[in-house]
């Protein structure tokens, strides 16, 4: 009688091919159940990386948007320098500037073309319209602060003036 109100005492008397079903159920059970949380968890651990590597790329395009400034500063440095100039130290801020736009082509970020292009939405910002003779309507016609893409998107638009 007290084996029938004990389930641990029935199944220690019960056949010994039963009791192998049961163990054999319960471990594919476990089994299946622990390749499924592995599964997730790989899962996850790819989901994280991506998350990852998309903050870190948001954070490299922040800092190079805080140094465009400073080659735009370079930029209108060497413009005011005469072409005939033997000066070392502007050779030397010059080189510079070139040092620095090498190491941003390295990083993949590009230089928006604007001469003798229409006007796309998508690289430029249009600042201006000006009537310009002989200048088809929408085409550039100046460039007030240079654009620039990191690999293919982009990361400042070209500031333009467009001719009406």
């Amino acid at each position: 009688m007290e084996e029938e109100n004990n389930p641990e005492k029935a199944r220690e008397n019960s056949d010994p091919e039963e009791k192998l079903a049961e163990c054999e159920r319960q471990k594919h059970e476990y089994l299946s159940g622990w390749q499924r949380a592995r599964a997730d968890f790989l899962n996850y651990k790819k989901e994280e990386m991506e998350r990852i590597r998309g903050f870190i790329a948001y954070s490299t395009e922040e800092l190079f948007l805080k140094l465009l400034p400073i080659l735009d500063s370079f930029e209108r440095a060497e413009k005011a320098v005469p072409a005939n100039s033997t000066d070392e130290c502007v050779k030397g801020v010059l080189n510079i500037k070139s040092l620095l736009r090498d190491f941003l082509r390295q990083e993949g970020i590009v230089e928006i073309q604007t001469s003798g292009c229409k006007f796309d939405p998508n690289f430029h910002e249009a600042v201006d319209e000006e009537e310009r003779a002989g200048a088809e309507s929408g085409t550039i016609v100046e460039e007030v602060q240079k654009g620039y893409t990191i690999n293919g998107r982009v990361l400042r638009p070209a500031k333009i003036k467009v001719a009406k």
